[in-house]
């Protein structure tokens, strides 16, 4: 009778690890889908906002194409269009995509 007694025990104490080692595994399939490529991203587009300059080509996230001509520490004037009368200041978070001047 002891003996049923502690293989009971035992497989218990079994079943808790491998619900442990699930939730484990879940959580980092989680992490690895989903948390990293964010954080990669958010650290290339970072990268991105911080080498901008003067005469880059820009597009936001509206869709418009633009070149920068001003740049501040949170914010850039783009000017839009041909006709050279269209500047818009504008955050440096609503640049989605940079083509740089020499390119």
């Amino acid at each position: 009778m002891q003996f049923l007694a502690a293989s009971a025990a035992e497989s218990g104490s079994s079943f808790t690890w491998i619900m442990i080692a699930y939730i484990v595994i879940i959580v980092g399939g989680f992490y690895l889908v989903a948390i990293r490529p964010q954080k990669k991203e958010q650290k290339r587009l970072n990268l991105m906002l911080s080498e901008l300059e003067i005469g880059d080509s820009v597009c936001t996230t509206a869709g418009f194409y633009g070149v920068i001509i001003d740049v501040d520490e949170d914010t850039v004037i783009v000017e839009f269009g041909s006709n050279k009368n269209c500047r818009i200041p504008m955050k440096k978070e609503a640049i989605v995509q940079v083509e740089k001047a020499g390119e």
